[in-house]
């Protein structure tokens, strides 16, 4: 696992959503700012854990898919349902 392109890409990607920018949420009495949450990717040396999920090895398939969709520049595609404009 390259983690140094992992994170380099992370990087890339976390600004392509705007990491940091406010966007405006409509309300029924208005509209107001509010942030997006973030979803944490924290590796590790043998497995990686998104969000608050269980931890996943990297012998897995689904978690080398994952590694795989962000090395090559990416969100991983399996956030694409849940989060169709990016995380």
């Amino acid at each position: 696992v390259d983690f140094d392109l992992i994170l380099e890409n992370i990087k890339d990607l976390n600004s392509l959503v705007g990491e940091g920018i406010s966007q405006i949420e409509h309300t029924p009495r208005g509209a107001r700012l509010r942030r997006p949450e973030p979803l944490p990717l924290t590796l590790y040396q043998d497995g990686i854990v998104v969000g608050h999920g269980a931890f996943r090895p990297y012998q897995h398939p689904g978690t080398q898919q994952c590694l795989q969709d962000i090395m090559d520049g990416y969100f991983p595609s399996e956030l694409q349902p849940r989060y169709p404009d990016g995380v």
